[in-house]
């Protein structure tokens, strides 16, 4: 996984990109109406039910915008909300507050969701030891706020991106001739280059899970698009000689079931690929 110091640049590099793309030349709107002095204040008014996320990212914006606005936060990251409630006030120049007000909406919404499905999914491998893993099925240019959001709903995240873990899937594997072909050339790969990576290999049947046994160094398999009873049978066939991961088309209906084979991890795109945002507005008062 990227380390923090990656991961909080990923996170500057949003606010950054999102505010010279919404801001641009000035937000002429607030300049024409509002004086610079005027002051305001605002809450984050909460219209839905689900898992609270983002309030520590604006914070963030909010800080990026203008340091001398004011913040009190009412509830935290991770926190269940109901409609009605309100998550924090943000008080300061009114100018400011708008500048970021779409920003912390967007970005807030989203997250929110993606945290709220996640908890669903977390509840319902409650009892086993099997957790939920995102994947890389995620918005292009904000994908550590939606990875964020995951680990908020309580979920696991998988790689980061492709420079952080291999994984050899379907594709790799016949352009490079083979499962033991492409696990022997990625660990030439690696220690030619001096990298220290993780490597998950996935099987598309139990026989190339198998040959995957046969090679050493195989961090984690990735069952994939497999059936209960072929998946408790890859579980058993694997014994404990890596982690093992099921995916494909797994849905909240049938997570449990697969966690009930006895993997260690269910990665699933629809954490953040397919959410509805929940409904939050930045009032003034």
């Amino acid at each position: 996984m990227i380390s923090k110091a990656q991961f909080e640049k990923e996170i500057d590099l949003i606010i950054e990109n999102a505010i010279r793309e919404d801001v641009g030349s000035g937000d002429h709107s607030s300049l024409a109406c509002i004086p610079a002095e005027a002051k305001g204040k605002a809450k984050l008014l909460v219209k839905d039910k689900g898992i609270l996320a983002g309030v520590d990212f604006a914070l963030q914006v909010f800080g990026y915008v203008d340091p001398n606005l004011k913040i009190e936060v009412l509830i935290k990251d991770g926190r269940t909300i109901e409609r009605g409630d309100i998550a924090f006030y943000v008080e300061g120049s009114s100018q400011s507050i708008l500048k970021a007000e779409r920003l912390v909406l967007n970005a807030m919404q989203r997250m929110s969701a993606i945290a709220t499905k996640t908890n669903t999914f977390v509840q319902k491998l409650e009892g086993t030891n099997t957790k939920i893993l995102d994947t890389r099925k995620t918005t292009p240019g904000i994908r550590a706020l939606e990875k964020w959001a995951v680990k908020i709903g309580g979920g696991e995240n998988h790689r980061f991106a492709l420079y952080d873990m291999v994984m050899l899937k379907d594709n790799h594997i016949d352009f490079a001739g083979g499962i033991t072909k492409a696990i022997n050339k990625t660990k030439d790969y690696l220690k030619a280059n001096q990298l220290d990576l993780k490597i998950i290999v996935e099987a598309r049947n139990l026989k190339e899970i198998e040959e995957i046994l046969e090679s050493e160094g195989v961090y984690r398999i990735l069952i994939d698009n497999f059936n209960y009873e072929d998946t408790r049978q890859a579980v058993k066939l694997i014994n404990g000689k890596c982690l093992t991961e099921s995916s494909g088309g797994i849905t909240l209906d049938t997570a449990r079931k697969y966690a009930e084979c006895g993997v260690d991890y269910i990665s699933s795109g629809a954490l953040t690929h397919s959410v509805y945002n929940l409904d939050l507005s930045l009032k003034a008062i």
